[in-house]
């Protein structure tokens, strides 16, 4: 079994993944950059063990970090509890994927995870939605090369400034309104929010498949994850396919790629 770690600035998603790729487990810690590498070390065994997972079957682990600061703390946390050397994604690392952006060096890993298994599980080219704190539509084409995308403030990113820039509004749940023209605050503040953000995520996909068709693709497919995509993207006007485990199953594809170099050594 190996952990794959996912390190988003709000989230930290740990999934336990069985050799036959099988997801067998999902944990959710907060991302703290003020916790120690014995502190996480012990908010994840804590946790493992909660869900009867055994530290003694983990024979490898792999990090996607979008919080730099926190990656170390992560690798050496695995280590502590494990005795397993974390495969960190990043330059250097394996993943069969091509990217055809302008520095390669500065794609984030989530993208890259998201994006492999994206190539592994869908039809080409796909166009790939992840809402996180920010918001990211990112495409891989007809060849299985990376070649762009676009970043959005996130949906709860534009919540907070909603409330914080406003004196009377309060903080919602960020939930679909009872009906489309809202007739009280709370639920236009909801219809704002999730028909803006259904609207912004159209908008990019209308003409990231306009260029896609430009270069001579007919069909293609788009998936999304992250946390509040099942909420956004039905409101969306694109047939758009869930995936809530998109970017674990990249890990594990990964992983999977660059394993003969990783020895445990607990």
């Amino acid at each position: 079994m190996i952990l794959a770690i996912d390190t988003g600035n709000t989230h930290t998603v740990i999934g336990c993944i069985n050799p036959d790729g099988e997801i067998a487990h999902i944990m959710r810690m907060e991302s703290n950059l003020y916790k120690t590498e014995h502190e996480y070390a012990a908010s994840m065994k804590l946790i493992l063990e909660l869900n009867g997972v055994s530290l003694k079957k983990i024979d490898g682990a792999v990090i996607s970090s979008v919080v730099p600061p926190l990656t170390v703390v992560l690798k050496n946390a695995v280590k502590l509890i494990t005795g397993v050397d974390a495969l960190v994604v990043g330059a250097g690392v394996k993943t069969g994927l091509p990217i055809m952006i302008d520095d390669p060096g500065t794609i984030a890993a989530d993208l890259v995870a998201t994006a492999v298994a994206a190539k592994e599980y869908y039809p080409l080219p796909c166009i790939i939605i992840d809402m996180g704190t920010a918001t990211t539509v990112t495409v891989v084409d007809q060849k299985g090369r990376y070649i762009g995308g676009a970043i959005l403030p996130g949906v709860g990113l534009s919540m907070n400034a909603l409330t914080a820039g406003t004196s009377l509004l309060p903080k919602i749940e960020i939930v679909p309104p009872n009906k489309v023209i809202a007739t009280n605050t709370v639920e236009c503040m909801k219809a704002g929010i999730i028909f803006g953000a259904a609207g912004a995520i159209d908008g990019v996909l209308d003409r990231f498949t306009e260029s896609l068709q430009a270069t001579g693709d007919e069909e293609w497919s788009i998936v999304a994850t992250g946390g509040l995509a099942g909420t956004i993207c039905p409101c969306c006007r694109h047939q758009i396919v869930m995936d809530d485990n998109l970017l674990l199953k990249g890990l594990h594809i990964i992983w999977e790629k660059n394993r003969g170099s990783r020895k445990k050594t607990k």
